[in-house]
């Protein structure tokens, strides 16, 4: 007995109907700048991508605006394999962060329009859930170490089940994760902020503020730290065997991965976790330290990562050596980014957890969204595509403010990795 012919529906879209017949960027700063891809099919069905690059926004909207978005219009909304395979293996320019984010906005774009086409939420397309919710991770931080405990127990109270933690460094103004009245913010000015970094005094504090969490809170709430590269390979070694009596759920970017070789240093001399990956652009960036086993965490973000199609691969890849995810999702990463994370952490089986920052509401009415935080998990919901909107008239009223990251000196004068 053979089978019908297949027959194409407007249920799941046709050919036609998923022709993309208008894509355009949107830059607004509702609070600070994001980038927005914004593609239409013929059939009226729109999806979202988030193409952000803290402090480099418009290169990446210039990038998507001259050379991508003319290669949409067109072209099938449901061919996402081939569409990603055409923008990255289609320029001889490969990878950069400049590059992946343009990718990835166009990728997470066109899994939200087949999601709607699809009437399901991309959680479903991926395969279905493999959890009820997502752990995340807040930001406590205080100018010294009682008042970083203060703010990790405010989180606590909050509900959340892992908190990061950081304090002021002594003799240090304007250390990494020390936020102002107005919540964490880094890229604060048009023009790079000038740090001073003194690690002997960073290595003597941070194993003290572990101490004391540990006295105030007990060992129920998972605690995390974030080094920001700062640190050699030994520096990092001897910082993550001082912390192992506190066990930290991870240390984060202990020291630049660009050589994915050191860490095996690190890992010889302590047994406390390490994540890495948010600066990481493809697969090949961890490659050695996934496959060693010299990581237990990759921080590989959807929107810097080349979108969900290549994240999947990386997330498969790592699973194999018992690494789990665990993305970056600082405010820096508009709701877009976050959603589209959120339906990836809810299906993929190696999850660890979420990083997770409040928008400010502005941001939030900007971009309506339908994940919610309960009990320290973030939740999503059923919305068919990735369940994030965008006002675009609102976002109108937010033009763009230019602003970079700071950089870093120590106090002899010589750049130092912020």
């Amino acid at each position: 007995m053979s089978m019908p012919a297949a027959t194409e529906t407007t249920t799941h879209g046709s050919r036609n109907d998923r022709e993309i017949v208008d894509a355009k960027v949107i830059v607004t700063c509702p609070g600070r700048n994001f980038v927005t891809l914004k593609i239409t099919t013929r059939s009226g069905v729109y999806g979202l991508g988030d193409a952000t690059l803290n402090g480099r926004e418009l290169a990446v909207a210039s990038y998507l605006q001259e050379h991508v978005v003319p290669n949409l219009i067109g072209r099938d909304a449901g061919r996402i394999e081939d569409m990603w395979q055409f923008l990255h293996r289609g320029a001889y320019w490969r990878r950069g962060p400049v590059t992946m984010s343009a990718i990835a906005a166009v990728d997470v774009t066109l899994w939200d329009i087949l999601g709607k086409m699809a009437n399901l939420p991309v959680y479903q397309l991926l395969g279905g859930r493999s959890r009820e919710g997502a752990l995340v991770y807040g930001h406590a931080n205080g100018r010294d170490i009682a008042e970083a405990s203060d703010a990790v127990g405010r989180f606590i109270e909050q509900g959340f089940l892992a908190v990061r933690a950081q304090c002021g460094v002594p003799g240090v103004k304007k250390a990494y994760g020390i936020s102002n009245a107005k919540g964490y913010e880094p890229a604060e000015s048009e023009l790079p902020l000038e740090t001073v970094w003194n690690t002997p005094r960073y290595l003597e504090v941070v194993p003290q503020l572990f101490e004391q969490l540990r006295k105030d809170h007990g060992n129920q709430v998972e605690l995390l730290h974030d080094v920001h590269h700062r640190l050699t390979p030994i520096e990092a070694a001897r910082l993550a065997r001082d912390l192992e009596p506190y066990r930290l759920f991870w240390l984060e970017d202990s020291t630049p991965a660009e050589n994915q070789k050191s860490f095996e240093l690190i890992r010889r001399h302590s047994v406390t976790a390490l994540a890495v990956g948010e600066v990481f652009n493809s697969i090949w960036d961890c490659k050695h330290l996934i496959e060693n086993q010299l990581i237990d965490y990759i921080r590989t973000t959807i929107v810097h990562g080349g979108g969900i199609t290549h994240v999947r691969r990386l997330a498969d890849f790592a699973a194999l050596y018992q690494v789990r995810t665990g993305f970056h999702g600082a405010t820096d990463l508009s709701p877009v980014t976050m959603g589209a994370a959120l339906h990836f952490d809810t299906w993929v089986p190696n999850f660890g957890i979420q990083e997770y920052m409040f928008h400010t509401e502005e941001t939030d009415a900007v971009f309506p969204h339908d994940y919610v935080l309960r009990a320290g998990r973030l939740h999503v919901g059923d919305t068919p595509g990735i369940g994030v909107d965008i006002d675009e008239k609102l976002a109108a009223k937010y033009p763009y403010a230019p602003k970079q990251l700071p950089i870093a000196r120590l106090e002899d004068g010589s750049m130092w990795d912020w």
